[in-house]
């Protein structure tokens, strides 16, 4: 069965906010999911990807943290806003381990989310992070991409 970019979107929108939930209030990627679950957020949303990108997240966290670490020249990945911060770890885990998602969709969606999420600027850093990052674990697709030579 195909599932729609709308529904991957919506998923993409929960996991976003699983994942802040996660970082503000501890616990356990299990427990964030039976929750949104039941409060009924994931109503057309891809409950497969969402659920793959909230146990990703939290359980390759410190992974993922050092990946971004080694971009973000102006802090700390724990000084970054909770929002920006769950983006970029969504965003790096997608990058990282669901190639079937092209690189592009992941970081518009990124930036999307940061628009409608987070602070003014925190799209534009966003980007930026998440553009680096992509380089270094989609340089071949990237370098592929014939849209990306009129970037």
């Amino acid at each position: 069965m195909r599932v729609s970019p709308r529904e991957r979107a919506t998923a993409r929108r929960a996991a976003l906010q699983a994942v802040y939930q996660w970082q503000v209030s501890g616990g356990d990627a299990g427990e964030v999911i039976t929750e949104f679950r039941q409060e009924g957020r994931l109503k057309g949303a891809d409950q497969a990807y969402f659920v793959r990108l909230v146990r990703g997240v939290v359980g390759d966290a410190p992974s993922l943290d050092a990946a971004l670490g080694k971009l973000l020249t102006d802090r700390e990945v724990e000084e970054v806003d909770q929002v920006a911060r769950a983006l970029l770890r969504v965003g790096a885990y997608e990058l990282r381990d669901c190639p079937e998602t092209p690189w592009r969709v992941v970081i518009n969606e990124a930036v999307r989310l940061a628009h409608e999420f987070g602070s003014e600027a925190s799209h534009r850093y966003v980007n930026a992070v998440l553009d680096r990052l992509a380089q270094t674990w989609r340089g071949t697709e990237i370098a592929a991409d014939p849209k990306r030579s009129r970037d």
